[in-house]
């Protein structure tokens, strides 16, 4: 499912036109942005979580000319499942 599939599931489960649930997602999606790009944890009980999390500088190599190369340490966002999610996707593949 792409983004204008989701924007049509959204408008006819919530029986909205299409352009509402346009701006209902990209607001959605832009708050949460928002707050994981400012530290802040999003929780959508049943659903999941969305957090940053700090990733640490590590020495890689690079694939071309097998040369190692030093790798800084990042924040990254990050999102972990909730029960209910974990529990529908289970279900779905038996």
């Amino acid at each position: 499912m792409n983004k204008s599939e989701l924007v049509d599931a959204i408008a006819a489960g919530a029986d909205i036109n299409k352009a509402a649930a346009g701006k209902i997602l990209d607001a959605f999606i832009d708050t949460i942005i928002a707050a994981v790009a400012k530290g802040d944890q999003v929780t959508l009980v049943g659903f999941g979580s969305f957090k940053a999390s700090t990733r640490a500088a590590r020495t890689g190599k690079n694939p071309k000319t097998g040369a190692k190369i030093k790798i800084p340490a990042t924040t990254v966002p990050r999102f972990s499942a909730g029960a209910g999610f974990k529990a529908a996707v289970a279900k779905r593949k038996k």
